[in-house]
């Protein structure tokens, strides 16, 4: 790690932080700490911006995010900031620093109380922050546990289960509630939380997977790529061949995963080229030296079968540069039309908000998402939303933002009217 560290040029323009980095994580700074071996002052100057940096340090885009911003990257590699923000967090756990320990907490508002509806990245972070303030914050979680996307959306061989615990029970510690079991619109309704409640924060998630609206769809053996892994209720794979249809880090862990369980093969389509895939590098080159097989510029016409998949219907693409379009379009190829044979087809295309969000009285965009103003509030001025339901970026470093920053709002409202008071 000295290396890694002694490698960083401290930058006073911060590019790796004030461009890269959503959360504008102090890098310089936590490198600096950690150069000079103080792990408690790295710990407490990077929980000042996020509080999952164990977490961030793995899974973040990094070479999209803050090592793509490296200055040191221009003429050769950048400085490796997810290893060394992980290895801070590590080391914190290690010596038993935890987050209650360099998160200076106050008790201001401690006659305040904050209902947070969903304990994935979002929902975590908006506590942290809030009850960095004193707030007294409940979260309400569907499942028996917390996490969201960072237990059952991310397999285990990118992000180890005993590191997410570790985060989360560290952001428990400082004393946040938890109801389990507790599923909006069911056994919890939202006028019954704005009246016990001084704020609502929403942060349920949008992994209902998205379809094509490709003829065969209905067909059995065609799955969504969010609810494979959110349920991890997958059919067997051995000896069978796999399609898996997308370009994001959703389609590489499905991939990865079902090559694992035993499939033969395992291919991934995307229409279009592979520098233009929103997964990270890393993931993509990870994926090829497990074996996956890449169809780049190809594109589903139909899935074909009787009662079940059988065979897949591509036609190859060429990208074009559209008016008014920011980068190249796909476009099928007359008459490049051909099958391969095919077991399963996985849509790994991105989420859509479930029912149970469209569902609220809340003003909504065309595709489903909770609108929100600057201030993360919704047109209920009492209710807050985040993440993926607020349609941010799909990265956990973007639904920690969307959580700390709709937590500093919540926070100065409240302020406001104990001032008022």
């Amino acid at each position: 790690m000295e290396e890694k560290v002694n490698y960083c040029l401290n930058c006073k323009v911060k590019p790796c932080s004030n461009k890269g980095c959503p959360l504008g994580n102090d890098i310089p700074s936590f490198i600096q700490a950690v150069k000079s071996n103080d792990i408690k002052e790295a710990y407490r100057i990077v929980s000042k911006t996020s509080v999952l940096p164990g977490i961030c340090g793995r899974i973040c885009p990094h070479q999209k995010q803050c090592q793509g911003s490296c200055i040191r990257g221009i003429k050769g590699e950048p400085v490796s900031i997810g290893e060394i923000e992980a290895y801070i967090f590590d080391k914190a756990m290690e010596k038993g620093i935890t987050l209650k320990e360099v998160f200076d907490q106050t008790e201001e508002l401690k006659d305040k109380k904050v209902a947070i509806i969903g304990g994935g990245p979002a929902g975590l972070t908006c506590a942290a922050f809030l009850a960095k303030k004193g707030v007294q914050v409940t979260i309400y979680e569907k499942y028996t546990y917390l996490g969201g996307i960072l237990v059952h959306g991310i397999p285990d061989f990118r992000l180890p289960k005993d590191i997410v615990k570790k985060a989360i029970q560290n952001i428990l510690d400082l004393g946040i509630n938890v109801e389990y079991g507790k599923t909006l619109g069911r056994n919890i309704q939202l006028d019954e939380l704005k009246e016990k409640y001084d704020a609502v924060f929403l942060t349920i998630g949008a992994n209902k997977s998205s379809k094509m609206g490709v003829q065969g769809e209905e067909l059995e053996g065609v799955y969504g790529g969010n609810e494979l892994l959110e349920e991890n209720q997958h059919p067997e794979y051995t000896g069978k061949i796999v399609g898996v249809v997308g370009g994001g880090n959703v389609a590489m862990d499905c991939a990865r995963t079902i090559k694992r369980k035993g499939a033969r093969k395992v291919f991934v389509i995307y229409r279009r080229a592979e520098e233009q895939m929103p997964a990270e590098g890393k993931e993509i080159e990870d994926a090829k030296k497990e074996g996956i097989e890449f169809l780049f510029q190809n594109n589903i016409v139909k899935i074909i079968g009787d009662k079940k998949v059988e065979k897949v219907e591509l036609i190859k693409t060429e990208l074009v540069q559209k008016e008014g379009e920011t980068r190249k379009v796909p476009v099928n190829i007359e008459n490049s039309n051909y099958e391969i044979d095919i077991d399963y087809i996985v849509m790994a295309l991105g989420g859509t908000v479930s029912e149970e969000a469209l569902d609220l009285p809340l003003e909504h965009n065309k595709w489903g998402n909770i609108i929100v103003n600057e201030n993360y509030q919704t047109s209920d001025e009492k209710v807050y939303a985040g993440g993926d339901l607020a349609g941010m970026k799909e990265t956990v470093a973007w639904a920690s933002k969307s959580g700390r920053e709709a937590a500093k709002n919540i926070i100065e409202n409240l302020s406001k009217k104990v001032v008022s008071i």
